[in-house]
């Protein structure tokens, strides 16, 4: 079958597409942005990559017509607070109209779990999709989860740095509103199970694990199956705006998704039936074992995807190549360089920069920089990176994001999404004379920018300096 992949550089997205290659099928893979599909070279030979926002007026001469099935994956939730819900419509419309000129048989749609009288806004949305999905031409199959349990999806990393980090917590009364959490790899079995399969079509199936659990009972059995003490204290309020900012300060989540999560909190999300989990005869995996086998990808460093690495995790809205051209002009830079002994340990020790690695000189100091930037409403270092020894266009290396990774040049080209009075770049480039160029460029937005730089020239002559110097020659034991 030749299947149309919306949100292929999404976290469901990205698990997805191996998937549809290893059963045989032609993928085309729909994105925003071509350079942000961090899928292997391999990959991208197998699959047509078209590049369509779903926002804009749509063009349909784009999209192949012999489309046979379709996988709807986007979602606007985390991009904003107000009006992702008047997105999410615009974006569902102009889907159909896309698929109205195709030969396509089936549309299955991922959304949430809905059952209640009273929704959230977000869940509102996701049935509102529904609805604005069965008008199209296509079939349709829609299934409804709810928390989905696998490393790297955001319900799974929120509750990780919770449960990590604060041995006590005083929680907000929405800690005990039951759920039924499903793990990523039943998830995945659902969507390749119900494709091209006539009995889902034009139906909505709920989908979800085998416990119905509050979300203290899942803080409680996670720190249960990581060894960790863990007392919470539930008080009787329910207020959206403190518990948002709560999980925004402990967590790598975003304010805005925060916020929507949080909403969405005071709403239980049980299934009504199992029909589908009869019809396809999959085994529901208990929330205790999906946490085991999330950690078990972890510790293997073969974490498929991660919602930090979507762009609405920080401040780069648009395309990456409206900042991969470092500016020139109007800029103040910090220039070193050093001659290497050993090109491959160089190359090696900057593609494992950030995250557990940190970054060589001053570790202390980028921790404060982060905190000061979660104050201010950034980043700040939580998001670490999905990978300890890759990088792709796109990933996250905590508050930067990657713009051009290129092992054969070698050049690796960040850009900051901490919060800072103007733009910066951060450049690791090794010429043809085994010469190491690390170059910061900032530039500022009027004078509380140059004012900013000019403050932080005593701390970048120490990090920068030592930075360089700890990539060309530090060796680390435990690799």
């Amino acid at each position: 079958m030749k299947i149309l992949l919306t949100g292929a550089n999404g976290y469901i997205g990205m698990r997805l597409l191996p998937l549809l290659l290893d059963a045989g099928h032609k993928v085309v893979c729909v994105v925003r942005d071509a350079e942000r599909l961090s899928v292997s070279k391999k990959i991208k030979t197998q699959i047509e990559i078209i590049e369509i926002d779903f926002l804009d007026t749509p063009d349909t001469s784009i999209i192949p017509k012999d489309i046979d099935a379709a996988y709807y994956l986007l979602h606007s939730m985390s991009s904003s607070t107000k009006n992702f819900d008047t997105k999410e419509q615009k974006v569902a419309s102009h889907f159909n109209h896309y698929l109205s000129k195709t030969y396509c048989k089936q549309v299955i749609y991922l959304g949430g779990i809905a059952n209640e009288e009273t929704l959230s806004k977000h869940l509102w949305s996701r049935k509102n999709v529904e609805s604005i999905l069965e008008k199209g031409n296509a079939a349709l199959t829609v299934l409804r989860a709810g928390i989905i349990v696998g490393s790297g999806s955001s319900s799974f990393e929120i509750i990780r740095d919770l449960c990590e980090k604060l041995p006590i917590m005083i929680t907000p009364k929405w800690v005990k509103t039951k759920c039924q959490p499903i793990a990523i790899r039943n998830v995945m079995q659902y969507l390749i199970g119900v494709l091209g399969n006539e009995n889902t079509y034009n139906d909505q199936f709920d989908i979800g694990g085998p416990d119905i659990l509050s979300y203290k009972e899942m803080m409680l059995q996670y720190a249960k199956a990581r060894g960790l003490t863990l007392f919470i204290l539930t008080l009787p309020i329910m207020s959206p705006k403190l518990s948002s900012y709560w999980l925004y300060f402990i967590t790598s989540t975003s304010y805005k998704l925060a916020l929507n999560l949080v909403d969405s909190m005071k709403i239980e999300v049980i299934t009504r039936d199992n029909r589908l989990q009869d019809l396809l005869s999959i085994k529901p995996i208990s929330y205790t074992t999906a946490i085991d086998l999330a950690f078990i990808k972890i510790q293997q460093n073969q974490v498929a995807s991660s919602w930090k690495d979507s762009l609405v995790s920080g401040r780069i809205k648009t395309n990456l190549d409206d900042y991969i051209q470092v500016p020139k002009y109007g800029c103040l830079k910090d220039r070193q360089r050093i001659t290497l002994e050993d090109k491959e340990l160089a190359i090696k020790n900057i593609w494992a920069i950030g995250g557990d690695r940190g970054w060589y000189y001053g570790d202390w100091l980028w921790k404060i920089r982060g905190y000061v930037d979660k104050l201010l409403g950034g980043v700040g270092l939580r998001r670490g990176r999905t990978h300890s020894d890759r990088i792709h266009t796109g990933d996250v290396l905590d508050f930067w994001r990657v713009l051009l990774a290129n092992k054969d040049e070698p050049r690796l080209l960040l850009f900051a999404e901490m919060r800072v009075p103007g733009e910066a770049w951060l450049e690791f480039r090794i010429d043809e004379n085994d010469v190491l160029h690390q170059t910061a460029t900032f530039r500022p937005r009027g004078l509380l920018g140059r004012l900013y730089w000019y403050s932080m020239l005593p701390f970048h002559y120490f990090i920068f300096g030592g930075m360089i110097r700890n990539i060309a020659r530090k060796r680390f034991t435990n690799e």
